[in-house]
C-alpha cells in the first residue's frame, strides 16, 4: 500500500496521542477484567498470536508505532526495519504462490514486543470471547482463541463488548484525519508500517 508522506507537527499531534494513550489505557483495564474473571493468560501459549497476520487500519495506531519505534536505540531500530523487510518479502512471495503465511512480528524480539506500550488495538484485545454490536441489529459473539476456549472452559460469560473501543478509534480517527487534512483510507500490517516510506 503506497501513501503519501505525511508530516505531524509534534504540538499538534500530541493531543490525539494522549487521546490515544487513554483509549488504550481503557482497553487494557477492560481487558484484564476479563482475563481475571477467566484465569486467562498467554505464558506458554504455542499458537501466538504474533504469529497471526493482523491488518491495523487507523493513521492513529501508525502514529503512535512510529512515536514508540523513535525511543528505540538505533541498533534495534536498524533490527527492527530490516526484519520487518523480512517479514514483507516472505508474505509477498507466500501470496504470489497462494499459500498460507505465519511470520513473527518484527517487533517480538525473545518472545517479548520491544514496543509493547505502544502496540495496536488488536494486539490488547485479541484473544478473549467478545461482542460487538451494531446499530439496530443483535450483537455478534466472537469466540476467543484456541488458548482462550481451553482456559475458560466451565466458567460462565463476562461480557467483554469491543464495541465502544471501536467507536472511540474511529471518533479520535476521523478528528485525526480532519486535523491533518488526511483523505487516504489506512490498512496495514505492522511489518508493512514499519516499512512504509512513511515512516522516517
Amino acid at each position: 500500500m503506497q501513501l503519501e508522506k505525511i508530516t505531524l507537527p509534534s504540538e499538534k499531534y500530541l493531543p490525539f496521542s494522549d487521546k490515544l494513550k487513554s483509549l488504550y489505557a481503557a482497553m487494557n483495564e477492560k481487558y484484564k477484567e476479563a482475563a481475571d474473571f477467566y484465569g486467562f493468560h498467554c505464558s506458554g501459549c504455542e499458537d501466538n498470536c504474533c504469529l497471526t497476520r493482523f491488518c491495523h487500519h487507523t493513521f492513529s495506531e501508525y502514529f503512535y508505532i512510529l512515536e514508540g519505534y523513535k525511543t528505540l536505540k538505533h541498533e534495534q531500530q536498524t533490527e527492527v526495519r530490516k526484519k520487518a523487510s523480512d517479514v514483507c518479502r516472505k508474505t509477498a512471495e507466500a501470496d504470489e504462490k497462494g499459500m498460507p503465511v505465519r511470520l513473527m512480528c518484527p517487533l517480538n524480539f525473545d518472545g517479548l514486543c520491544v514496543l509493547y506500550d505502544y502496540r495496536p488495538m488488536i494486539c490488547r484485545l485479541h484473544g478473549i470471547s467478545h461482542e460487538l454490536r451494531r446499530p439496530g441489529q443483535n450483537a455478534v459473539y466472537s469466540p476467543g482463541c484456541e488458548a482462550f476456549t481451553k482456559q475458560s472452559e466451565g466458567k460462565g460469560y463476562f461480557q467483554f463488548d469491543r464495541t465502544p473501543f471501536y467507536i472511540e478509534m474511529a471518533k479520535l480517527e476521523a478528528e485525526l484525519k480532519q486535523a491533518f487534512g488526511i483523505k487516504q483510507k489506512f490498512k496495514m500490517t505492522v511489518a508493512e508500517m514499519l516499512t512504509s516510506e512513511m515512516f522516517e
